[in-house]
């Protein structure tokens, strides 16, 4: 694999606030070789000359559905499993090329969708997958309507892929341990009610105290942990009490629940951007009225629950959860975290932390000898405007994953 040697350019650095000049950094057979201050020497790599660029680490969407690919999840219906996977390998494509060159799917992507990147057959990020989330009867991965009884058969639609029902707790370590076996990284539960679902108010506790804990305990024995949707403080409060390790969304939070996650240890992974896209691009794609009633709800708490979480110290990573037609406001979540967080607070969130979120530390999400070189090269200076990340990879001068250039307008 080939080597190279950045210099000339400014150094993103995530663990401190300012940008260092005169730093420059050796690739070689895929990984970060060398960080140095001082010149560094080698004789294969090719020079790669910044020009005051920004060097910076590739960024990490730790909530993110690659295959969901309608705002109206309705009509995954009538889409067949082989064009979804089509659809999925161009919706990865994208956001790679937006700088995230890592990706952790909540729902949906399976062990196929992971190999066919590992394999070169499809162009994308890195990959963490949960496989299909899991739902109780009624519950916000619930594809039934009001007017259906009975089972419901998805298994050859791209509706399959939207979640899983299993009830008690037998079915909940069944479902837990088939994930598992069949590939997850890591495993999603619905606690609470949510936007997109059409029949249990936001609200509703979901999965009683003894399925999050079944869950939970599966997926510990078999090395990894549980990621809970989650809206309201008392949804919150029950997944991290049974051992949940991630709240998504959480925008409902609560000052005594938020010390409850510090205390844990839990994490938070707020996705702004998809309430702000769906307020205002849904009723586009279909989006029903119930659903935007939702939306309204959430979207107005989504702030605050950014500043509470900091308060008490939760670690907080980088979400953002937008559907099918959404996901070209991907990277406006930079923009809209900048009301409660700093530039810096907001680049940690998307490397630094996410990296603890997947396991990865020291892998990803940071330029330093032994991570993977995922990188990017950035016209401007995102700790003095941030919106330098928003323009869908404009600004982006070259990406590489692994030490692959994806990208290379130097």
């Amino acid at each position: 694999m080939s080597s190279y040697l950045f210099h000339g350019g400014r150094f993103l650095d995530p663990r401190k606030d300012e940008l260092q000049d005169g730093v420059s950094v050796l690739v070689e057979d895929g990984a970060v070789k060398e960080v140095s201050d001082r010149p560094i020497s080698s004789t294969s790599a090719t020079r790669i000359d910044l020009r005051g660029r920004t060097l910076m680490p590739g960024l990490i969407d730790a909530h993110i559905h690659v295959v969901l690919t309608e705002v109206n999840l309705r009509l995954l219906a009538d889409v067949p499993l082989t064009l979804l996977a089509a659809k999925g390998s161009v919706a990865m494509r994208a956001m790679l090329h937006r700088g995230f060159t890592t990706l952790r799917d909540t729902g949906g992507a399976d062990y196929g969708i992971k190999a066919a990147v590992e394999q070169g057959l499809f162009e994308g990020p890195r990959l963490f997958i949960a496989g299909q989330p899991l739902s109780q009867t009624g519950g916000h991965g619930e594809r039934r309507l009001r007017t259906e009884s009975g089972n419901f058969c998805a298994c050859c639609s791209g509706l399959n892929w939207t979640g899983r029902i299993a009830d008690g707790v037998p079915e909940v370590v069944k479902a837990t341990r088939d994930e598992l076996r069949k590939g997850a990284d890591h495993i999603k539960i619905m606690a609470s009610g949510g936007v997109a679902s059409q029949a249990d108010p936001l609200e509703s506790l979901q999965y009683r105290m003894d399925e999050i804990e079944a869950a939970v305990d599966e997926a510990t024995r078999w090395g990894t942990y549980v990621c809970a949707h989650a809206y309201s403080a008392k949804a919150i409060e029950r997944a991290v009490t049974a051992g949940v390790r991630t709240i998504e969304h959480g925008n409902l939070i609560d000052p005594p629940t938020a010390k409850l996650m510090a205390e844990r240890r839990a994490y938070l992974v707020p996705t702004l951007v998809a309430y702000d896209a769906l307020k205002r691009r849904g009723p586009d794609y279909g989006l029903s009225s119930y659903s935007l009633a939702k939306n309204e709800l959430v979207l107005h708490a989504g702030l605050r629950s950014l500043e509470i979480a900091r308060a008490a110290g939760v670690k907080i990573g980088f979400g953002s959860d937008l559907l099918g037609q959404l996901q070209n406001d991907h990277c406006t979540e930079f923009v809209l975290r900048r009301e409660a967080m700093s530039a810096p607070d907001i680049i940690r969130s998307a490397t630094l932390v996410n990296a603890e979120i997947v396991r990865q530390e020291g892998k990803i999400g940071e330029l330093i000898a032994g991570a993977h070189a995922d990188l990017l090269v950035v016209d401007g200076d995102p700790y003095r405007d941030i919106s330098v990340l928003r323009s869908d990879g404009k600004n982006l001068a070259a990406i590489m994953l692994g030490g692959r250039f994806v990208k290379n307008s130097l």
